[in-house]
């Protein structure tokens, strides 16, 4: 792939861990070192303060600035964009020694060492700060946000003088001015500050999209202290003095409450009593009686679903740290969250939301935690209304979910994206199909789900078009996954998904019709759906215009595909990465090269519906063509290697998608963290050494081991039960772990699993 890792973090099986400070790596740190719990997210910035390279970050989920740009002339082009605002720093704290502030830009220290512990989600940073008058005092730093409490966040600070017996200074606050980077300013107006009942408050407002903010903290400390209460503009703290003993640890803890308003019409003053009254009730919760709750969380998310792999402690930790983030970006708290492409760790992307969601996240929640994954498509539910609109801004009926969204608008103003694009809309209809078929819930089918896939439908029959020449139906001025191949007729990916799109509704409807009548009655009443309708997508999918050469077996990846200038994408020099930084944009668009998988994508998520040749002809034509800019491109061409033998190709891709971030393969975790990619991680080890299969009528198994690792194992929730696999390179064992019983098929054959476990011998053809 032309990338090689940038290895800078200790390799540890259940620690991230950063020896000796090199600023060079400092925003990669930040990034690596991001917490979050759902609601909040915040960097792993200095929270002493830093006037080194830095993107101090903290962020909530769905607070957010706008930007409006002049209105375009041509019609369907948005000129609206959102995009996660960077908030109130609530780890703000100043320490001052013989008049010098600590400052890891300026100080000298020594002995540093950052420490992100995933059994507990606990971030500790510690080092020895050598004053200017000879003063050694041990600094160390710990913070964590509940993941049992949204709101909450939790900060401990503990400081050990090696050679003096002094006072320090210290302000610990509450900041709405840290600039936000694309637009080198503070988005936020600080509405009210204030302290009563021992709690620091502060309340912000964006200044455009007008969400509020309110911030407040508790001060604990086994010392008696003094406090001074000062205001400044948008910054408000305590200031007091702590006494230092002589080769004595001495700390204090604060506990601080996030409260977020996204009722923009709300009177600020509530906004305040609201947060105020939060920060009483959870503030007077102890920093270790919050870590306790926060260790039985994680340890009951790894005692169930851990993935474990011996004999390779990079693949290790590497997988361990997708998992921890993936848990801490998304669990279910708030149906009205989404996932952003860098979560909450940086602001790329705007915090916006793709169709990464339902193709590569949902695949993770669905099987370790389906309340999340409800949630996700209980998201599109809420947000159906805006895909109406949009869908009507581009001239058609129906719904068309937005290419990059946090409330739901397109938030996208690139038009070759915005109104080219349709796999929002169709992996919304792949990820309804998914949910059901794993879960069985037709509760959320009957009462959400058939509506979404109704508009959904809708929208694909009226933006699609018949062939004057072929009678085909298909479309045409899209862009399919691969987004160097702009406005062409036809893409495979579109079309074969539009096809499945119709298909499913209409079976799903048929069987709707007869077990649930009274559903099917409201639906056709609610959305005036008639026969005829059905019948004009019926026909529309046995028409749709799949373009394949049948002498070779190879889907053309859109029409015109085939005639495109050949691109030889190993001699492409590394320094040319990324190329939309350094080719001029168009020259992307004149060769076959490929950004990411496309056919290979429609023949990962609908596998079953395709031979083994097929997946074979298909996969060794593309592979050579993909330049795998695109993160999430290199788990699915593992999946795809692994299940046809090409069982290095798919290690070397599966190191490359664990470790994306944690060896900054792409040279931008500076920016933030990919999060669908740590997603496709998952997938990576379950979908591609697992073997497993989620789209045919049950679950499947084929699995393999890479020849490095001496064994792994990794659980899946399915139908309440959790399955558990165990791979070494001659056996697998299969059992769950609670004992209920559940059937699959293992190497083609069906077998029922229960609480005993079931031993079978890899087949050669499988072992790698």
């Amino acid at each position: 792939m032309g990338k090689f890792a940038d290895r800078y973090f200790k390799v540890c099986p259940w620690e991230v861990i950063e020896e000796g400070f090199d600023p060079k790596y400092g925003r990669v740190s930040e990034s690596i070192f991001s917490l979050g719990n759902e609601y909040m997210g915040v960097r792993g910035y200095f929270e002493e303060g830093y006037s080194g390279d830095k993107l101090q970050g903290s962020y909530l989920n769905g607070i957010y600035e706008e930007n409006i740009t002049e209105k375009s002339a041509y019609k369907g082009i948005s000129n609206r964009g959102t995009f996660m605002v960077n908030g109130v720093d609530w780890l703000y704290t100043r320490l001052e020694l013989d008049g010098e502030e600590l400052d890891l830009a300026k100080s000298r220290i020594s002995s540093f060492k950052r420490r992100l512990d995933m059994k507990t989600g606990v971030l500790t940073r510690e080092f020895l700060w050598h004053t200017k008058n000879g003063k050694e005092l041990r600094v160390k730093f710990s913070r964590f946000l509940s993941m049992i409490t949204p709101r909450l966040g939790c900060q401990r600070i503990t400081l050990e003088p090696v050679n003096f017996s002094e006072k320090i200074a210290v302000k610990a606050g509450l900041d709405f001015s840290p600039i936000h980077e694309t637009m080198q300013r503070s988005l936020w107006d600080c509405l009210k500050q204030g302290i009563s009942d021992g709690v620091t408050g502060s309340l912000g407002r964006t200044k455009s999209s007008r969400q509020m903010v309110y911030a407040g903290f508790n001060i604990q400390s086994k010392q008696p202290l003094d406090y001074t209460y000062v205001e400044k503009d948008k910054l408000n703290y305590l200031g007091f003095d702590m006494a230092l003993d002589k080769g004595k640890e001495t700390c204090f803890d604060r506990t601080a409450v996030v409260h977020a308003e996204k009722n923009t019409v709300k009177n600020p003053e509530n906004v305040w009593s609201e947060g105020s009254e939060l920060a009483k009730l959870y503030g007077a919760k102890k920093y270790d009686e919050v870590l306790a709750e926060n260790r039985a969380y994680w340890n009951d998310i790894w005692n169930t679903f851990d993935v474990s792999i011996e004999g390779d402690d990079d693949n290790q930790q590497g997988i361990r740290y997708c998992i921890f983030q993936m848990h801490q970006t998304y669990h279910g708290e708030d149906s009205g969250m989404n996932i952003g492409a860098k979560g909450l760790t940086g602001e790329a992307y705007g915090g916006n939301a793709f169709w990464d969601t339902e193709t590569y996240c949902l695949p993770f929640y669905l099987f370790n935690n389906t309340k999340a994954a409800r949630n996700l498509l209980e998201y599109r539910y809420n947000t159906l209304p805006q895909a109406i609109e949009r869908a009507g801004d581009l001239d058609c009926d129906g719904a068309c979910y937005p290419i990059a969204t946090l409330d739901g608008t397109e938030s996208c103003t690139l038009w070759q994206h915005a109104s080219l694009q349709f796999q929002p809309s169709t992996a919304v209809a792949y990820g309804i199909r998914h949910y059901v078929k794993i879960t069985g819930d037709k509760a959320f089918l009957y009462e959400k789900g058939l509506e979404m896939l109704v508009q959904i439908c809708r929208f694909l029959a009226t933006r699609g078009q018949w062939s004057s020449r072929t009678g085909k139906f298909g479309y045409y001025g899209v862009m399919g996954p691969d987004e160097f191949q702009m406005m062409v007729n036809n893409n495979c990916y579109t079309n074969f998904m539009a096809k499945k799109t119709f298909e499913y509704t209409i079976d799903v409807l048929s069987e709707t019709k007869t077990v649930n009548p009274e559903a099917y009655a409201q639906i056709q009443k609610k959305l005036g759906l008639d026969e005829a309708e059905l019948d004009n997508w019926r026909r529309m999918a046995e028409n749709m215009r799949i373009p394949l050469e049948e002498a070779t077996g190879i889907y053309e990846q859109h029409e015109g595909y085939f005639d495109l200038p050949h691109i030889d994408i190993k001699a492409i020099p590394v320094t040319d990465f990324p190329l939309y930084h350094n080719w001029s944009y168009d020259r992307i668009y004149r060769n076959d090269m490929i950004k990411q998988p496309d056919v290979l994508m429609f023949m990962f998520l609908y596998n079953q519906d395709f031979s083994c040749q097929s997946k074979k002809v298909n996969y060794e034509f593309y592979e050579p063509r993909c330049i795998h800019e695109s993160s999430l491109s290199p788990s699915v061409h593992s999946v795809l290697a692994s299940e046809l033998g090409r069982h290095r190709e798919a290690f070397d891709f599966f190191s490359f998608a664990t470790r994306m971030d944690l060896d900054n393969y792409n040279r931008n975790t500076r920016e933030g963290l990919h999060t669908t990619s740590i997603a496709a991680a998952w997938v990576n080890i379950v979908y591609g050494f697992g073997g497993m299969r989620s789209d045919g009528e049950m679950l499947l198994f084929n699995p393999s081991i890479p020849a490095a690792w001496k064994s792994y194992s990794f659980r899946v929730l399915y139908r309440n039960a959790i399955l558990e696999v165990k791979v070494m390179k001659d056996m697998v064992i299969f059992k769950t772990i609670n004992s209920l019983e559940t059937k699959i098929k293992i190497y083609g054959k069906d077998y029922s699993i229960g609480g005993e476990a079931l031993e079978i011998t890899v087949p050669e053809e499988w072992r790698g």
